[in-house]
């Protein structure tokens, strides 16, 4: 496929710079395979198109506020953001500029409660850092701010460190928000569950991949970034059991559909319990294994999120789909709308 196949012209004001005052207040664009047709709703209405019987997939990653400001032994300005740690007592991070953060240099905080020294360089051109001095997890709490997106085009807020986390998170390690879930409150969980559907968690942590856009000519050639995930044995086991009893796994995000298809090839295409990091690429075309049903937002052009969604609800829908949501003046991206593709 080629990639401008699903560009699409998108007006600023489109893109939602602040979530929906309520959860529920959200739009929801139901996009129905196999009657290739589009419906128009709430997210309050979710309830409607899902069956008893189904099993409701949710990534229960939670963002850390990894965005630090600190600054060079020269008294130089750098912005880090903390990916992941490593072994050894190790940090990966990505630094900006990343050549003002070179290895052997050091990078501290205003008030010298934190030192770190770059100790490595990562294949992306991440840095590798060592803490010298302080506690890491300790400032990034104390005056870490949440990463929200670069087209988010406003400072983070103090109410982001929650509005940007949904509200099943639970194990923090994320620099991004599976943001298909932001849109749930736990009354309306409660309320599909009582009617029938099945909760079941799992665990994607995303990385700073899930903003880099495609730039190679054939989308086959990107490569993504590592991400930790665990798919464990009860979640396997309640949806091969949804599936057992005629049920739809109904996937929340693109990071649950990659969790799910990459625990189905850590077993030779059955769904089981693994864990460990992947690289899942997901583009058209591509024959899904343990997903029926997708719960998304709308996604930029030129990513791994859109081909994703592409390859699920097909391109000529999904194009049809984009061209309604803006029509429609649908909100896009993180904080904006969402779409269900059955």
């Amino acid at each position: 496929m080629r990639l401008e196949d699903l560009d699409y012209e998108l007006p600023p004001e489109l893109i939602a710079q602040h979530p929906a005052a309520r959860r529920e207040d959200a739009r929801l664009l139901v996009v129905e395979r196999a009657g290739d047709t589009l419906h128009d709703a709430r997210f309050a209405e979710l309830g409607r198109w899902l069956r008893p019987g189904d099993a409701l997939v949710l990534n229960e990653t939670r963002v850390r506020p990894a965005r630090l400001r600190l600054r060079r032994g020269s008294g130089g300005a750098v912005e880090v953001l903390v990916v992941r740690p490593e072994p050894g007592g190790r940090w990966r991070v990505l630094a900006r500029p990343a050549k003002k953060a070179p290895v052997g240099g050091t990078l501290a905080a205003e008030d010298g409660s934190l030192l770190l020294e770059v100790v490595g360089t990562g294949e992306g051109g991440e840095r590798v850092v060592r803490v010298a001095r302080g506690d890491l997890d300790a400032v990034m709490r104390d005056v870490g701010e949440v990463p929200l997106p670069p087209y988010i085009h406003r400072p983070p807020e103090p109410a982001d460190r929650e509005r940007y986390q949904t509200v099943f998170a639970r194990v923090e390690g994320a620099v991004a928000a599976p943001t298909a879930g932001l849109h749930f409150s736990e009354p309306l969980l409660a309320d599909l569950v009582r009617s029938g559907v099945t909760r079941v968690p799992l665990l994607l942590h995303v990385g700073p991949g899930t903003f880099r856009p495609i730039s190679a000519a054939d989308p086959r050639e990107h490569v993504m970034d590592e991400e930790w995930f665990d798919v464990p044995g009860a979640a396997a086991a309640a949806l091969g059991e949804a599936r057992a009893r005629g049920g739809r796994i109904v996937a929340v995000g693109t990071t649950v559909v990659r969790a799910l298809e990459s625990a189905c090839d850590a077993h030779g295409g059955e769904l089981a319990a693994a864990r460990g990091w992947t690289r899942k690429f997901i583009l058209p075309p591509y024959a899904f294994r343990a997903v029926d049903a997708l719960l998304t937002n709308f996604h930029l052009p030129r990513t791994t999120l859109l081909l994703l969604v592409a390859a699920f609800a097909g391109e000529d829908l999904l194009r049809r789909a984009y061209a309604h949501a803006v029509e429609q003046r649908y909100r896009f991206y993180s904080y904006g709308d969402a779409m269900l593709v059955v």
